[in-house]
């Protein structure tokens, strides 16, 4: 029996970590925010992670002098928790924000509003978790749910924060998409089940995205 029980461990240890290590987005775990997911295939990165994309194969992008980012907005509107209050949310959207304008400036001059040859930027955090708290509904992502089983059973105190997002890019004058990406990262590991998430805690993983775009963009310009 003990060693049964100990197999059987071994084995919910071996998920938890196969799935702690995967960042790709699987269909089951999209919000909603965006209108259409059926055209998303699996794509690496410019720095290399798995994501969910679409761009339209006959996007111009010598069409567009400027972009516009609209300001990011959690998706479903979440309930902060003691472990993830209402201000690591707004400052988590904040930091998007600076970090998407950042990267894209180096892309295109940033535009104060839609229209004809601007890119639109619609980007929203779709899920904030850790191993043990989350906020509802975002607390739907089964490796947050795996991992936090896997560390009850082996003791483990360091919590992981996983964070995801979706983004639509339109064409400023009649709104059509042109891109759509979804995808997410792990953050700095909380030290224990009862340390406050920060915004500080993701900026890295805030920082990978906005600069994958810009280098994506480069990359299209290119072709």
């Amino acid at each position: 029996m003990k060693l049964a029980l100990m197999m059987s461990t071994l084995c919910i240890a071996s998920i938890g970590m196969v799935g702690c290590s995967s960042n790709k987005v699987e269909p089951d775990q999209y919000s909603g925010f965006l209108k259409d997911y059926s055209r998303l295939q699996e794509a690496k990165s410019p720095s290399g992670a798995v994501v969910m994309r679409w761009i339209d194969p006959k996007l111009d992008t010598g069409k567009y002098k400027s972009v516009y980012i609209e300001p990011s907005q959690l998706y479903p509107k979440p309930q902060p928790t003691a472990k993830i209050p209402q201000t690591t949310l707004n400052g988590i959207t904040s930091y998007y924000d600076q970090a998407l304008k950042r990267e894209l400036g180096k892309s295109l001059p940033l535009a104060t509003g839609p229209g004809p040859g601007v890119i639109v930027v619609r980007p929203a955090i779709t899920a904030v978790s850790s191993k043990t708290e989350g906020l509802k509904p975002y607390e739907v992502i089964p490796i947050a749910l795996v991992a936090a089983a896997v560390s009850t059973a082996s003791g483990i105190r360091d919590q992981e924060t996983d964070l995801a997002t979706e983004a639509v890019f339109l064409d400023g004058g009649d709104n059509h998409v042109l891109a759509q990406v979804v995808r997410k990262g792990t953050g700095k590991p909380l030290e224990n089940d009862e340390q406050v998430l920060k915004a500080s805690d993701v900026k890295g993983v805030i920082d990978g995205w906005a600069a994958d775009l810009h280098q994506s963009y480069l990359k299209l310009k290119s072709k």
